[in-house]
């Protein structure tokens, strides 16, 4: 794998993101994901009849982590598109009734993080701002929840072109791109005997790097989820 000299990545991609507002906002501060996107106590985020929610058997979907085998692996590519929509996808599909736990589901995101390990710290926070905490999933796992996604579009937001335009040389590694994601949340799981279902709009933003510094992509850094740069 071809790699970038390790100086000053990390300080190129903060100098980038504050000349580039939006994108600052983006990734400064990240928030707590919590239990539901909606405003609501965490104890609302376990699947129930109070919740705007439809009941029925969930949807058969790919998408949905259904087995025990492993959290679901980012696919390897050179494409940034493809590999953002994998991102997507791993890091919101999740099922407490498997022997897995949010760190298990983490590691398999930061394991696709920047190969050089800079950007690995502020990755982490990242992905854990999208996870439960260990003490809701605890609570998510007695109603047997489960969550997936559904992508409605993977699009380069307008707001990266003017932080390229502005960003002076040397301050992005080659093959650095940004997809903000637009799609549904989806969440699933029983209370008491009734299965029920929950969904809600959900948005954020992919930073990844690509050929010519990687053969293969990396994910770089992720936006707070309904903090999507446009």
């Amino acid at each position: 794998m071809t790699m970038p000299p390790a100086p000053g990545r990390s300080r190129r991609l903060v100098i980038v993101l504050a000349v580039a507002g939006a994108i600052l906002a983006a990734l400064v501060g990240v928030g707590l994901y919590g239990l539901l996107l909606a405003p609501s106590a965490e104890p609302a985020a376990s699947p129930t009849p109070s919740e705007t929610a439809t009941p029925g058997p969930a949807p058969d979907t790919s998408s949905v982590a259904t087995g025990p085998s492993a959290p679901p692996a980012v696919s390897t590519t050179s494409d940034p598109e493809a590999f953002a929509r994998s991102v997507a996808e791993a890091l919101f599909t999740w099922d407490t009734a498997t022997d897995f736990g949010p760190s298990d589901y983490a590691q398999a995101i930061v394991d696709v993080g920047d190969p050089t390990g800079e950007e690995a710290p502020a990755l982490a926070e990242d992905v854990r701002a999208y996870l439960p905490t260990q003490e809701a999933w605890a609570e998510l796992r007695s109603y047997q929840t489960r969550q997936w996604i559904t992508i409605d579009e993977v699009a380069v937001p307008a707001g990266w072109a003017d932080a390229l335009e502005q960003a002076a040389e040397g301050q992005l590694i080659p093959g650095t791109v940004a997809y903000t994601i637009d799609g549904t949340r989806h969440r699933a799981g029983t209370s008491g005997t009734d299965p029920v279902e929950t969904e809600h709009a959900a948005a954020f933003t992919v930073f990844v790097a690509c050929e010519p510094t990687f053969d293969e992509c990396a994910l770089l850094r992720l936006s707070q989820v309904d903090e999507p740069l446009r």
